[in-house]
């Protein structure tokens, strides 16, 4: 907030910061807030348009990299990667007593058709799985994605991979009444945001069975108490919000919030 009292700007490219309606106020010359990056939850939307400002993401600029995180979680998940390398490391051979998950032929959920839920469809689809996909606002699906509604996710699903923007009306989308309805062993992989999954009741169908395996890249609370009762379960895989930190995503995004930044205040202007 200093910094936009100090220069007033035009422009705002964030990261990882929140902009809420003081930082705005103290820029009375601001037009556009432009995030490096595809969530715009840490900007105050509401406050943002009511003070005539855009709020931009840089959408699908980081498609690739989330969409082989979840893909990468999702694997861990099915082939228990990162248990079968713990064993091994303390000498064990589990060859005779392990059976892992064949993804071929099974059905996955994708919750969110943006470009990274897209993307991972293509991916899942590409492996012979089943892809159900529900996204309302989502349109021209490919010909691999099955459209359907929550209820018919939740019911069908093997795997749900979350791939949505957070908001008030899908906060804690994955409870314990999603679950409740959903197959059991199911598996569950967020690469969205943390806010998308009831933690609690996540753990709690871990303990039951219900959930076989969970990979999550997004948390409620970031980064997570060092007392988080999901470290150290061992049907969880987990990773610290980083699926669209690559080279390329950095770059990607970079360029892609400076070209929105131009859209706004420099119309007309070759990038």
């Amino acid at each position: 907030m200093a910094l936009a009292r100090r220069h007033d700007p035009v422009a705002i490219i964030v990261r990882y910061s929140q902009v809420g309606a003081e930082a705005m106020d103290a820029a009375p010359s601001l037009k556009v807030i432009s995030k490096h990056g595809s969530g715009t939850d840490t900007i105050d939307k509401a406050a943002a348009a009511s003070r005539g400002i855009e709020v931009k993401a840089a959408v699908g600029a980081n498609a690739a990299a989330v969409a082989e995180q979840a893909m990468a979680l999702l694997l861990a998940c099915a082939k228990s990667v990162v248990q079968l390398n713990d064993r091994m490391h303390h000498g064990h051979w589990d060859k005779a007593t392990h059976k892992s998950v064949e993804l071929a032929g099974r059905t996955v959920g994708v919750v969110g058709l943006g470009a990274i839920g897209r993307r991972f469809a293509r991916m899942a689809a590409a492996m012979d799985m089943r892809v159900i996909g529900f996204d309302p606002f989502a349109k021209d699906l490919p010909e691999y994605v099955q459209p359907v509604d929550l209820p018919t996710l939740w019911r069908e699903a093997d795997a749900i991979s979350l791939h949505c923007p957070l908001t008030d009306e899908n906060r804690n989308l994955v409870n314990a009444g999603t679950l409740a309805q959903c197959k059991r062993g199911v598996m569950i992989i967020n690469t969205g945001r943390g806010g998308l999954v009831d933690e609690a009741a996540l753990l709690a169908a871990l303990e039951s069975g219900q959930v076989a395996m969970a990979g999550l890249d997004a948390f409620a609370q970031e980064p997570t108490p060092k007392d988080h009762p999901f470290f150290g379960h061992p049907r969880l895989v987990l990773s610290p919000h980083i699926g669209g930190v690559t080279g390329d995503a950095y770059v990607n995004m970079g360029i892609a919030a400076a070209r929105n930044v131009l859209a706004v205040v420099g119309r007309g202007v070759a990038v």
